[in-house]
């Protein structure tokens, strides 16, 4: 029978005893080599020190303390176990955030000597708050207090005080010493009044809260499998189930289509897939759908918005600046985003919602951040996968944030306008259909965010479904869009914001007319043969262009006028990607030196 698996984090303050506890875990369970033993056996002063058995940093080592992350694995008869060790030290408490959020336990430790302290509190807080629906509390170093029951029911006491203001938490307790091994794989003869399990026992027992098969269906886009006319859409199903036959949600564009089939290596196609199974789902239909894009439960969609509130752990020894561009990553997306607002900071004591003006290093707030593309998101605690979200600082790609979405919002003042004083420029991107003129702008867009630049994007397919709706696609209705399209770029030009349009353009006298409107203008040739836009044809425009689906199709029924004396040339399909920003870039800050 197959064994499930049991994902637990550990967590405890400095010196509770925690690697020992690990290392003696790992030991009685057959998880540790002799090799490794023996390895650990050489740097103990006396007896065998169960610390040294997981402890992975030499020099940390040496000085006696441990302060390394790691995966542990180990199993019994009954289940495998994956364990995120943890360190204790209060400044990594972001990596015992990041240990936590796929965990279905937590394991904090107690000193029995030192009683519940504030990291302690803060453990217990962020497995709380990070949607673990357990937590055991290992009362440690029983040895040390006499293996006396009064010590144990105080500091139970003392912590169910704390604990009772987690919502929704299911706590247990259970004493050990990991130095003696005492009620660690079977129950402790010098502690006859606990009657409960043994460590090992407990885990081998306790109830794993799995993801449900009847959450909605939400899978985000990975990648894009293109094999000669088949596509399909690989990603991690987050939650649910999927089907051959069902409809699907398709986020952004808001289209429905279906599963054709659910295509796999070894055995041709699965008949079903679940959470959190890896597929690849093929549709009946071809959809403009990429990575980040979203496959939902049409009958039961995530949130679309651009604006939410959410519980962040601030991980960064620089303060959270609110107003300062952050990127977002998202699922399978990364968007550029500010913090519009700091709510309240949590007192990890009282647990009471503080008002605040800033998040330090260990921190945990409540927080408004504002995307400048919508997110698909559910509430953390409806769907941690979908719910979850790392900041990251965008100049150094640390990440500084683990962040946990409640609600929309919509009540937060506006952080402080960015580069106030800033000189207005229209970047132009024009080019075939599939050229990469998105892809470029957004990668523009991220790297002028990063500097704290005012920019904006205003892409073509985006105008046609809003400011142009009302137009076709005859040379005129054409021209019209362009020219709708440079008067709104014109507005922010002058009013110091940088644009970035990205539009097929296909006519060069429209372009040069906007030019001379506009003045303050950057035309960007974004170049790739016409056989390297159908190969990509990202949209299925080219295929349906040559079966005739779509007439007056540019660059295989219609013209493409390319520009003749372009500021920049990016051949999209010679450079790479940062190539070709770093070429926009380069000539937007000659232009605004000069």
């Amino acid at each position: 029978m197959e064994r499930d698996i049991l994902r637990f984090t550990t967590a405890g303050s400095v010196d509770d005893g925690k690697s020992t506890l690990v290392g003696r875990l790992l030991h009685e369970a057959g998880g540790v080599y002799d090799d490794q033993i023996e390895a650990a056996r050489r740097v103990s002063r006396d007896s065998l020190e169960f610390a040294f058995v997981t402890d992975g940093l030499r020099a940390e080592r040496e000085q006696g303390i441990t302060i390394d992350v790691g995966y542990r694995y180990f199993a019994t008869q009954r289940r495998k176990f994956i364990i995120a060790d943890t360190p204790g030290h209060e400044q990594y408490t972001r990596n015992m955030a990041t240990g936590a959020s796929t965990a279905d336990l937590a394991l904090v430790l107690v000193d029995a000597g030192k009683g519940v302290l504030p990291q302690t509190r803060r453990h217990a807080c962020i497995a709380w708050l990070l949607g673990i629906p357990r937590i055991l509390v290992v009362v440690n170093k029983m040895d040390l207090a006499g293996y006396r029951k009064e010590t144990f029911d105080s500091i139970r006491a003392d912590f169910e005080v704390f604990t009772g203001k987690l919502k929704g938490a299911a706590i247990d307790f259970i004493p050990v010493s990991a130095l003696a091994g005492e009620n660690l794989s079977s129950p402790s003869s010098r502690m006859p009044w606990y009657r409960g399990p043994s460590v090992i026992e407990y885990l081998d027992t306790v109830p794993i809260q799995t993801v449900r098969g009847d959450l909605p269906f939400r899978l985000s886009i990975q990648y894009v499998v293109r094999t000669g006319d088949f596509r399909g859409y690989a990603g991690q199903i987050a939650s649910g189930t999927v089907r051959a036959g069902d409809e699907l949600l398709v986020l952004p564009s808001g289209r429905r289509a279906r599963v054709a089939s659910l295509p796999e290596r070894t055995t041709g196609r699965h008949e079903r897939a679940f959470a959190p199974m890896s597929v690849c789902v093929e549709l009946d239909d071809h959809v403009d759908a990429g990575r980040g894009d979203m496959f939902a439960d049409p009958a039961n969609g995530p949130t679309v918005g651009r604006r939410f509130r959410s519980v962040l752990v601030w991980m960064s020894e620089t303060p959270l600046a609110v107003g300062s561009p952050y990127l977002v990553k998202h699922t399978t997306q990364q968007v550029c985003a500010e913090v519009v607002g700091i709510v309240s900071k949590l007192d990890i004591t009282t647990l009471e919602n503080d008002p605040a003006e800033e998040l330090k290093l260990n921190d945990i707030g409540r927080v408004v951040i504002e995307t400048h593309r919508p997110l698909f998101w559910d509430p953390y605690s409806a769907n941690r996968a979908t719910g979850a979200f790392i900041l990251i600082d965008p100049m150094t790609n640390l990440t500084v944030g683990a962040g946990m979405i409640e609600s929309a919002d919509s009540g937060c003042e506006q952080a402080p306008a960015r580069a106030v004083g800033q000189t207005g420029l229209t970047i132009w991107f024009t080019g075939l259909s599939s050229a990469g003129k998105t892809t470029l702008s957004q990668a523009v867009f991220e790297r002028l965010w990063a500097t704290g630049a005012r920019v904006q994007i205003l892409d073509g397919d985006e105008v046609r479904r809003h400011l142009s709706k009302d137009l076709g696609f005859s040379k005129e209705d054409r021209d019209e869009n362009i020219r709708r399209i440079g008067f709104v770029a014109e507005l922010l030009t002058r009013n110091g914001v940088i644009v970035l349009v990205s539009a097929i353009s296909p006519y060069r006298t429209v372009r040069d007319e906007l030019r001379v409107r506009i003045g303050d203008f950057v035309e960007v040739y974004v170049n790739a043969p016409l056989a390297v836009c159908e190969e990509r044809d990202v949209k299925g425009l080219y295929r349906k262009a040559r079966s005739g689906e779509l007439r007056a199709f540019t660059g295989v029924s219609d013209p493409y006028e390319a520009p003749l004396s372009p500021e920049v040339e990016c051949r999209t399909d010679l450079e790479t990607l940062n190539e070709s920003v770093d070429k926009v870039l380069r000539h937007v800050d000659q232009r605004r030196k000069t």
